[in-house]
């Protein structure tokens, strides 16, 4: 190298190095910027495209639809209820088997007409539409909507309805009846198959034990061919002859059973159990039966007995229809609310709740006398 050269190079040393010393710690900053970062000390560039997309908020359940997940089972049936002024909550019925405790709303000066199929049914009040708990539960996609009805009290106490309760006992084959001092007691199972395929033919309605309940205080309308259908003591002859006719025509029926004597299951959805009393059908001191010999306190600790084995406590069908008011504070006592008597007649709007009366059906009462006494 030149001694010009050397110069040159010595003058540029000079230079920069006074750059340096004079721009301090920004010169040696702006020198790094310019060259970069190196690379372990780079960070990632993050885009909207690498967040992950957010999970959209899931939609409440209705309250129908959370019936049905509670449920979890295909058989589940959520009821939803629609009507001028019904706010009442969806519920839950199974479909293998009838409708059990639908509500009765309340309005004041108002009268419920019972749940119909569609608002045009429950507009026109249709009894064959009407729904209740002597129907079948039928839900699509498991799930349905019965629509309400209402009528004034002037129109309910106009329609005039009578309930007529239908008492049978034991059945037989034999189109000459039985013999001894009981043959009144057996119909014709022949007689009760053409009165039960007319019963379920020609439009009757059958109402159930709180629906009569309501009827009786005012609050309910029934419609003007209304039937129950009851049999007492539930014989053997009852679960052979008559629950095969029931099953057929798919009628709802009560077997009032003495718990003492049997308790057997229901033979059918159609039939509903209720008491005729645990042990009390047999007879007093005075010839009469002990439900009028007993005190309330006996008469009560029978009846809840009774009414343990069944599971129930709504009705009651007193002993050889024997009763007085000792009997019927006991009745009470025991948390029954309504007690059938063996005396003929109709219940009506005010009817005593725990004197309700019967259309008895005797041997030789064919089709034609039922007929003449309930249309």
């Amino acid at each position: 190298m030149s001694r010009t050269t050397r110069r040159r190079a010595s003058v540029l040393a000079v230079i920069v190095g006074a750059a340096v010393v004079l721009l301090g710690g920004g010169a040696v900053a702006a020198f790094v910027w310019t060259n970069g970062t190196p690379d372990a000390e780079k960070k990632p560039t993050t885009t909207a495209s690498d967040l992950p997309t957010p999970e959209p908020e899931p939609e409440p359940l209705s309250a129908a639809e959370q019936i049905l997940a509670d449920a979890d089972n295909p058989l589940a049936c959520a009821v939803s209820f629609a009507g001028d002024g019904i706010m009442q909550d969806p519920m839950l019925q199974w479909q293998n088997g009838l409708y059990v405790a639908l509500p009765i709303p309340a309005s004041d000066g108002r009268v419920f007409a019972g749940w119909y199929a569609t608002p045009d049914d429950a507009a026109a009040l249709t009894p064959e539409a009407r729904v209740n708990g002597a129907d079948p539960v039928t839900c699509t996609d498991q799930q349905i909507e019965l629509h309400g009805a209402w009528t004034t009290p002037e129109e309910n106490v106009a329609a005039n309805t009578q309930v007529s309760i239908l008492m049978y006992h034991q059945f037989t084959t034999n189109p000459d009846g039985e013999s001894g001092w009981l043959r009144g007691n057996y119909a014709y199972i022949g007689d009760f198959d053409a009165q039960m395929n007319h019963i379920a033919t020609t439009g009757f309605y059958l109402p159930t034990w709180d629906e009569l309940s309501a009827f009786i205080d005012g609050r309910l309308y029934l419609p003007a061919r209304s039937v129950i259908i009851t049999d007492d003591d539930a014989d053997q002859t009852w679960f052979d002859l008559a629950v095969p006719l029931v099953e057929k025509y798919e009628l709802l029926t009560t077997s009032f059973m003495i718990t003492a004597y049997r308790s057997d299951p229901p033979p059918s959805i159609y039939v509903l159990r209720r008491s005729h009393t645990h042990d009390m059908h047999q007879a007093g001191a005075n010839g009469q039966g002990r439900i009028v010999n007993w005190t309330p306190d006996e008469i009560a600790a029978d009846l809840n007995m009774s009414g343990d084995i069944l599971g129930v406590r709504e009705v009651i069908a007193y002993p050889f229809g024997h009763y007085n008011d000792t009997a019927k504070q006991g009745v009470l006592q025991a948390g029954y609310e309504m007690a059938r008597t063996i005396e003929p007649g109709y219940v009506t709007i005010g009817t005593d709740k725990l004197a309700l009366p019967v259309v008895r059906i005797d041997y030789g009462m064919g089709l034609d006398a039922l007929i003449k006494r309930i249309g």
